[in-house]
């Protein structure tokens, strides 16, 4: 059973569960480049990236016999490359910060020692600083979406604008707030800060 293309993702699913190689290869092959092109742009490193999609096939495979979804396989692939990606963030910033643990509410962290507070603390005021140069209207839709946890439905409704205008606001606030903070500590920070809000949504 080699020709498998023609097949739906949840039929893929099933034979894989029977162990069948072909379908995982099939698997592989439709998502491949695409978890890693999600990968790169999250980690901004290929070699890192090609890792991450590496090591999420090999858990699929090795749980193989156990796999359900409760959701479209795409969902499922893109979930687990977030999480993988996380995981390596936290070492990346772990490293950089001699040892310190993530700040607590970026999935995975450890409670902060006091250190850790304090070097969340000027994270974070670094984070505002950031977000407060943005354009007003950028600020305030970022500050909705990302700190009092609103989703694009409830601001658009909220500041009586169009859910496209919604994300718009978001990307310029995204590309703003990474260009103003100053070094990889910084940097890598804020980008634990946005996967820790994209894991959120898909729980």
């Amino acid at each position: 059973m080699r020709d498998l293309q023609h097949l739906s993702d949840e039929e893929l699913v099933h034979f894989l569960n029977e162990g069948n190689e072909w379908a995982f290869s099939e698997i592989y092959n439709r998502y491949w480049m695409k978890l890693l092109a999600q990968a790169t742009y999250d980690l901004q490193n290929e070699a890192e990236a090609e890792e991450c999609v590496q090591d999420v096939f090999v858990k699929i495979w090795k749980n193989r016999a156990s796999l359900t979804l409760r959701y479209q396989l795409s969902t499922y692939l893109y979930r687990a490359i977030k999480n993988q990606a996380i995981n390596v963030l936290e070492a990346r910033y772990a490293k950089r910060n001699q040892l310190l643990p993530l700040p607590a509410h970026v999935p995975g962290g450890a409670a902060p020692s006091a250190d850790a507070a304090l070097l969340e603390k000027e994270l974070m005021a670094a984070l505002e600083a950031a977000i407060a140069a943005l354009p007003e209207k950028c600020a305030v839709v970022y500050r909705m979406s990302r700190l009092e946890g609103k989703n694009n439905q409830q601001i658009a409704s909220e500041l009586g604008i169009a859910e496209k205008t919604v994300e718009g606001h978001i990307t310029k606030a995204i590309k703003g707030i990474r260009e103003g903070l100053d070094g990889p500590a910084f940097a890598c920070f804020f980008v634990c800060f946005e996967l820790s809000h994209h894991t959120h949504l898909l729980h």
